[in-house]
C-alpha cells in the first residue's frame, strides 16, 4: 500500500491502473458515480455545475478532451450501501462496461446504523457487495471509496462507517479519499466553523463541494499521471480472486422490478405518489389501500425484501415466509409523516440458498402518526 500527500486523505493502495491506461489510449471512458444525497450534489447552487460530482466530471473533460466521456450519476438521497448494493446493476450498466466506479456512503451508512456488531456486518455486506458485483460485471473497471463529512462523525476521532469502508478497501486494494478527513484539517486549521461548509450539517455548499473536489483531484492527479505500474496486475483475469471478508455479501443482490408479482389481490398500479424525494428514476408502483390486499413473489437466495414507498398514509403490512406464519411489520418512521421516500425493507435473510416464496397483504393497522393504510411497493429485492 502506498499514500500519497496527507496518508490520512488518501490511501492510494492499488490506484486506478485499468483507468489510466483507458484514458492514455484517448478512446471512451465511463465514470460511474454510485451514492447518496451528497453524490447527487444536495446542497449545491446547482448540484450539475457545482457538486463534487459536477466538478468531477469537468475535471476530465477539460483535462482529457480527446476522450469521449460518459457520467452515470447513480446517487440516490438517504440510500446506504446496502440498497446501493442492490440496485447497482440496475442504476450503473456494469454489462456494459464500465471503467470507473466511485462509491459513497460514508454518512448513510453511519446514519442508517448504531455501532453494533451487527451494523458493521451489514456494512460490510453491502460495501463488498458492491465491490464483488463491479469487478464480476466490469472486471477492467477500477472502483474508488469516498468518505464524506457530517458533523456527527466530524466529531469522531475514527469514524465507524469509515473504519468498516476501510475494512473492505483494504483487502481488495481499493484507494479511497476521505473528503471527512480534508473537511477536519481544514477545521483543524481555524479555517471556520463546518455550518460554513455544510449549513445542514451534512450536506456542502458549493464551498463545501469545492473542498471535497480538491481533496479528489489530489489523489487522481498522482493515480493518472504517472507509468509506473501497480500491485495490481493489468490484465488478471479472475474477477474476484480473493476469498470474501463475509460469505453472506451481497455480491449477488438485485432489485426487481414490481411487475415481478403474482396473485394478485386489491392491489392496482399507480403512478408517483406527491410529494416525493430521493427518487429520480421511474416511480410506477404498486399500491394497496384496503385490508386483506395481497400479492406474491419468488426469488432464489439467501434472502429476500421490499422496496416500498414510504409516506403520510404508510399503514402495517405483513408477511409470510413459505408459507410459514405470517409477521406484521410497521415500516412508518420519523420522516413519513414529511414526504414519500423510498425504504428498503428486509423479510428474510438466511445462510443457505433456496426458493423463498413470500406473500405480502396489508392488515387493517396503522402507526398511530400515519393517515392511511397504504403499502406501496416499488421494487423486489434479493440477494
Amino acid at each position: 500500500m502506498r499514500d500519497i500527500g496527507n496518508s490520512k486523505v488518501v490511501h492510494e493502495r492499488e490506484g486506478l491502473p485499468h483507468f489510466s491506461e483507458k484514458l492514455r489510449c484517448n478512446g471512451s471512458a465511463t465514470v460511474a458515480f454510485l451514492g447518496g444525497s451528497i453524490t447527487e450534489g444536495f446542497g449545491a447552487s446547482d448540484p450539475d455545475r457545482t457538486s463534487w460530482r459536477a466538478l468531477t466530471e469537468r475535471y476530465f473533460t477539460e483535462k482529457y478532451p480527446d476522450v469521449r466521456w460518459t457520467f452515470v450519476n447513480a446517487g440516490v438521497g438517504g440510500t446506504n450501501s446496502s440498497l446501493g448494493a442492490h440496485r447497482l446493476r440496475s442504476h450503473v450498466p456494469l454489462a456494459d462496461g464500465i471503467d470507473l466506479l466511485l462509491v459513497e456512503f460514508a454518512v448513510n451508512d453511519s446514519q442508517h446504523r448504531d455501532r453494533s456488531e451487527e451494523g458493521r456486518a451489514e456494512t460490510l455486506r453491502g460495501m463488498e457487495g458492491i465491490v464483488r458485483q463491479c469487478r464480476t460485471g466490469s472486471p477492467m473497471a477500477d472502483i474508488a471509496f469516498l468518505y464524506s463529512a457530517s458533523k456527527d462523525n466530524l466529531a469522531e476521532t475514527d469514524p465507524f462507517s469509515i473504519s468498516v469502508h476501510e475494512e473492505v478497501a483494504k483487502h481488495y486494494g481499493i484507494p479511497s479519499v476521505s473528503f471527512w478527513r480534508e473537511a477536519r484539517d481544514w477545521l483543524d486549521a481555524g479555517n471556520g466553523q463546518w455550518e460554513e461548509l455544510a449549513p445542514d450539517g451534512v450536506h456542502p455548499n458549493d464551498a463545501g463541494y469545492a473542498l471535497y473536489a480538491k481533496a479528489l483531484f489530489g489523489f487522481l492527479e498522482h493515480a493518472l499521471g504517472g507509468s509506473e505500474t501497480t500491485e495490481r496486475e493489468a490484465n488478471y483475469s479472475e474477477c474476484n480472486p480473493l476469498a470474501p471478508l463475509r460469505e453472506d455479501n451481497y455480491e449477488f443482490a438485485a432489485m426487481l422490478d414490481a411487475t415481478n408479482v403474482y396473485d394478485l389481490l386489491d392491489v392496482k398500479w399507480s403512478d408517483k405518489p406527491e410529494p416525493l424525494v430521493n427518487w429520480r428514476y421511474d416511480a410506477k408502483h404498486l399500491a394497496a389501500e384496503e385490508a386483506g390486499a395481497e400479492f406474491s413473489f419468488e426469488v432464489y437466495g439467501r434472502g429476500a425484501g421490499l422496496l416500498l414507498l414510504c409516506g403520510p398514509d404508510t399503514g402495517i403490512f405483513e408477511f409470510s415466509v413459505n408459507g410459514g406464519e405470517y409477521r406484521a411489520h410497521n415500516p412508518f418512521d420519523e420522516w413519513c409523516p414529511l414526504f414519500n421516500r423510498p425504504v428498503m425493507i428486509s423479510l428474510v435473510s438466511q445462510t443457505n440458498e433456496e426458493n423463498l416464496r413470500i406473500n405480502v397483504r396489508n392488515t387493517p393497522l396503522k402507526d398511530e402518526r400515519s393517515t392511511g393504510y397504504t403499502l406501496r411497493m416499488l421494487g423486489i429485492l434479493r440477494h
